[in-house]
């Protein structure tokens, strides 16, 4: 298919972006003008000639504009196919003149509902004329050429000069696909909102899920796999992907993913006391609450100071230049806070390859969504675990009941043991972790490698007794056996939170009264897979 001389194009866009640079750049190349509404009022009050799509048609627009485009001699001269005789004849007979290049931008859809408009405005926002132009040239892009993103108009300048006003077949393809993803992308924004705002379904008919590429990664999980980010193409809340990075090498597709889990748990501690979370391979290994985050930090580290090495920090309140120096003491990949003041900055920028995030806010943990998981032929789709518990939810089944810290203690450490894979034990003493057990096969195991490590790290730092000794233990399932309660026992907890629901809960309460332990049931499990 030769090249194509743009000799008439139609211009219908929402967003202004460029669109005066792009009117002049056509007439430059002695393109005719043709547009619709507040494009051509843009375009004459820039002093371009601009003939008015009613002007094409034969009709006014009507109907508040909402029928002004679909009309045969719009579509016949997107749709005719140029060196087809009987297209040919038709356009002849009817008076459709060829238009070679179409510039459209849709209705702000995503911009209307984001902004909290009313139905009715949403409504009026959802475009019909705008979808069918898109698709008429781009199906027929052997002939014409359609635009639908200013972030392209520069190319199609640059294409225009260096080609004396022509566009090639490759170039009209390369259009095309992205015509037809923009209007992929719009229906199903549609399709969403309807769904799920409109009508509150949970799990419509159809699922239709839309994002745009941000960047390609350097690998997946493993160098030979291939990865890139993409952030929705709608609205959205605000979480890792959309974090700024101050310094350091390009994020790894492990290194989002572990930055993710971080950032998502140390947003269970919200604006309360300053939190520190570190993170290795998508697991927390040490979490602290503290009166500052340099002590916070500190008491995170001493819970498994071997896996916080290559780790991820995040943390709930803007750093300061102490807690900067303490962070990077020890190799860390990547540290995520709201924010760093230019002394903490400096610091890190010590260390060219730590990457440094900044959120300037955090995700609301109770935020509803869904979450996807991609299975052999299909997808998992389930909402997300934004379940919480208060004091009022815990039913207390031992004949002791907690007193004010073992309380505490429990709450944190339910917390921290729902951001754990499975099975998952979580100790906790004085707001930090004492010992983390995650991902084993039996409860049992979780709990015996939970006090294993406490008491690595114990000996490690010279202290007379691990910090499991006195801590409040949770599980994020029920103990369906005995064992790992009294595996807890043995490594000095005193209190138990779990879900409880066993068929041999009665059992395990008997241990725990025999131990003299209190324990909580909080008829919520936290599965983490």
């Amino acid at each position: 298919m030769p090249d194509v001389k743009i000799s008439r194009a139609l211009l219908s866009v929402s967003d202004k972006t460029g669109l005066i640079e792009l009117g002049h750049a056509l007439a430059r190349h002695g393109v005719e003008l043709v547009s619709t509404g507040g494009t051509s009022k843009a375009l004459r009050e820039a002093g371009l000639d601009v003939r008015d799509i009613s002007d094409l048609t034969g009709f006014p627009e009507m109907m508040d504009g909402r029928v002004k485009t679909l009309h045969p001699k719009v579509h016949g001269a997107l749709l005719a196919v140029r060196d087809n005789p009987e297209h040919e004849a038709a356009m002849e007979e009817h008076g459709i003149g060829a238009i070679d290049l179409v510039v459209v931008n849709l209705y702000p859809f995503a911009e209307t509902v984001a902004r909290g408009s009313s139905r009715g405005e949403i409504i009026e926002n959802i475009d019909i004329g705008g979808p069918s132009m898109v698709r008429s040239a781009a199906k027929n892009h052997a002939h014409v050429a359609i635009v639908t993103d200013p972030a392209d108009y520069a190319e199609l300048i640059e294409t225009l000069a260096a080609t004396g006003g022509m566009t090639s077949l490759d170039f009209r393809k390369r259009l095309a696909a992205r015509a037809f993803s923009a209007t992929a992308a719009y229906d199903a924004m549609i399709s969403q909102w309807f769904a799920f705002a409109d009508q509150g379904q949970t799990f419509p008919d159809m699922l239709a899920v839309t994002a745009v590429r941000r960047e390609e990664l350097r690998y997946g999980e493993n160098p030979h796999q291939k990865a890139a980010l993409y952030l929705p193409a709608g609205p959205h809340g605000r979480g890792i992907a959309q974090a700024r990075q101050i310094q350091g090498k390009a994020l790894s597709y492990n290194n989002y993913n572990d930055a993710d889990a971080a950032l998502e748990l140390v947003s269970e501690f919200g604006g309360g006391r300053p939190s520190c979370v570190i993170v290795k391979h998508a697991n927390p290994c040490g979490v602290a609450t503290a009166d500052s985050l340099l002590q916070a930090y500190r008491e995170a580290l001493a819970c498994d100071p071997v896996s916080a090495f290559g780790g991820i920090v995040a943390v709930n309140r803007p750093l300061t230049a102490a807690d900067a120096e303490a962070v990077t003491a020890i190799f860390t990949e990547v540290v995520i806070a709201p924010d760093a003041d230019e002394e903490a900055r400096a610091v890190f920028a010590r260390k060219k390859n730590l990457r440094l995030l900044l959120t300037g806010e955090l995700p609301d943990p109770k935020r509803p969504g869904l979450m996807l998981k991609s299975i052999a032929g299909g997808y998992l789709v389930q909402s997300r675990d934004n379940g919480g518990i208060s004091i009022d939810d815990l039913e207390v089944v031992t004949r002791r009941a907690p007193d004010e810290r073992e309380l505490s203690d429990c709450l944190f450490a339910w917390t921290v043991a729902k951001h754990v894979k499975s099975n998952a034990i979580v100790y906790a003493r004085d707001g930090a972790t004492a010992g983390i057990g995650a991902g084993q096969m039996n409860r049992l195991e979780s709990a015996r490698i939970a006090a294993w490590k406490a008491k690595d790290a114990a000996e490690k730092a010279g202290w007379p007794e691990p910090r499991t000794v006195g801590s409040a233990v949770a599980s994020d399932a029920f103990f369906p056996f005995a064992d790992g309660l009294l595996a807890a026992v043995q490594a000095g907890a005193t209190a138990v939170i779990q879900p409880g629901g066993s068929i041999r809960d009665e059992e395990v309460i008997a241990a725990a009264d025999e131990a003299g332990l209190a324990m909580l049931f909080t008829g919520m499990r936290h599965f983490r897979h």
